[in-house]
């Protein structure tokens, strides 16, 4: 008989992403990867202590005790538990609501804003270990990471914000991991997500808190949607590359394409998390090179009375978030939209020689000083710019005596090759804790999370970070 010459179809992308979520377990980590997420959910953990002081969070823990009242899901901060979803959310948003949260460059999106409170909450509810809570977030990262590179930084450029989008996929498999599902339930469940996963860059427009919801709503939605492929119910079978798929749907039919060879490149041998960036300013990460650049030159004596003019140069594909349009740029409305104004956050990094928490308030925004500075700053696109890799920034400055100075930062720190330590993470995790904790209190998270993998208990481990209480804050 002659040789059978069938040759199987490729699994999808789903399929490929189920099998590795399926047969993934906490001793599969690397040491430096277990050792390097527990840094990461450290910095998240100090990002929401520091974000609970702030109206758009007890707003939103209004909101949600509102609509679902207590719960026993712990929530960061001095508020009092939600139920689990609720809960989800509301730590998603105080996460990543002073955008000071951790960056994946290549696929442009926070991981840990989505990951973080689903593996946390979750692994408490089931009473999972922390060396399983730890899992389950580096899975959420490794699919997100992969989803959003595989974009190639163009669901910016078409208005959604990666976060919300792939954070989504990356939050239901991870669900699916600690609820148990099988491999064929672990790919309904990403199906099931496709019709779930949001986020738009209107945001931008007038400084709007929308934005800081999208990485909790993708909690939500990949719990969601896995308790219900977990039910049985049935999802589509090519939520990627499939006709009306996410990239179909989001980029082709705008003309743009994505590299779907990333989406699962690499699963269990080269670790995405390790690539994820810290950020040192609470600002865009688009923005940081500038901000260095801005205060390299002022450490090296530039006065801001010399200063003419000032040319910002920047990979093409930021100017729409950070450097567009001019006018609202030179003059954010609120500090939200100031995070995002490249013109603000130079003139304000050359002005004050720092750029923190405390330089971002509202007395800045209507500072003459930095007004006038900020009219006198350009933007221009960066021709060596290796974006997305690279955040790049250069500056360009001409003084009033005809002098030009200029200072480049080719990659953003923080990023693949300019990593900034543990002692840089710890440091600024003291710094936003103890805007509302003791500094005895503020140790004890930090050795807690920084052991979280010896936990036995998620439960535990997610009281004491959290330090909730049963009466709370509204």
């Amino acid at each position: 008989m002659p040789a059978d010459t069938t040759t199987l179809p490729a699994p999808s992308i789903a399929a490929q992403l189920a099998a590795f979520a399926h047969g993934l377990t906490p001793d599969m980590l690397p040491a430096a990867v277990v050792e390097q997420a527990k840094l990461l959910m450290l910095d998240a953990l100090g990002i929401a202590l520091a974000s609970s002081q702030h109206d758009f969070a007890h707003c939103a823990y209004r909101g949600l005790h509102a609509l679902g009242g207590a719960g026993d899901s712990a929530v960061m901060g001095a508020f009092a538990p939600l139920p689990l979803r609720d809960a989800v959310l509301m730590n998603g948003i105080l996460v990543h609501g002073l955008d000071f949260d951790d960056t994946h460059p290549g696929a442009i999106t926070h991981p840990s804003a989505s990951a973080f409170p689903l593996a946390l909450g979750l692994a408490a509810q089931r009473h999972a270990s922390g060396a399983e809570m730890i899992m389950t977030y580096v899975l959420a990262i490794e699919v997100a990471a992969r989803l959003g590179a595989a974009a190639q930084g163009r669901f910016h450029d078409v208005g959604f914000h990666p976060t919300g989008l792939v954070g989504a996929f990356g939050c239901a498999l991870a669900a699916g991991k600690l609820m148990g599902l099988d491999q064929a339930g672990l790919e309904h469940a990403q199906g099931v997500v496709l019709s779930m996963a949001s986020g738009s860059m209107e945001f931008l427009s007038d400084g709007a808190w929308t934005k800081r919801m999208h990485s909790g709503w993708a909690g939500v939605s990949g719990l969601t949607a896995t308790a219900l492929a977990g039910a049985g119910f049935r999802g589509p079978s090519q939520p990627y590359e499939g006709r009306f798929g996410l990239y179909a749907s989001h980029l082709a039919a705008r003309g743009l394409n994505a590299d779907l060879s990333l989406c699962a490149r690499g699963l269990g041998e080269r670790w995405e998390l390790m690539d994820v960036a810290v950020k040192l300013y609470p600002t865009c990460h688009f923005t940081h090179a500038s901000i260095d650049a801005a205060l390299a030159l002022r450490a090296a004596g530039l006065r801001t009375d010399e200063i003419a003019s000032v040319q910002v140069l920047l990979p093409q594909g930021v100017h729409p978030v950070v450097c567009e349009p001019v006018a609202a740029k030179r003059r954010p409305a609120n500090v939200y939209e100031s995070q995002f104004s490249i013109h603000h956050l130079v003139a304000l990094a050359l002005l004050r020689g720092e750029l923190g928490l405390a330089e971002l308030d509202a007395a800045n925004l209507s500072d003459p000083q930095v007004q006038a500075l900020a009219d006198r700053i350009e933007h221009a696109a960066d021709p060596d710019a290796d974006y997305p890799t690279f955040f790049s920034g250069e500056l360009r400055v001409r003084t009033h005596d005809g002098r030009e100075l200029r200072h480049r930062e080719a990659a953003h720190r923080g990023a693949p090759g300019r990593p900034i330590t543990a002692a840089d993470i710890e440091a600024k995790f003291m710094g936003n804790a103890l805007l509302t904790l003791p500094r005895e209190q503020a140790l004890r998270l930090l050795d807690a999370l920084l052991t979280a993998d010896r936990a036995p208990d998620a439960a535990v481990l997610a009281q004491t970070l959290t330090h909730s209480n049963t009466s709370g804050t509204l």
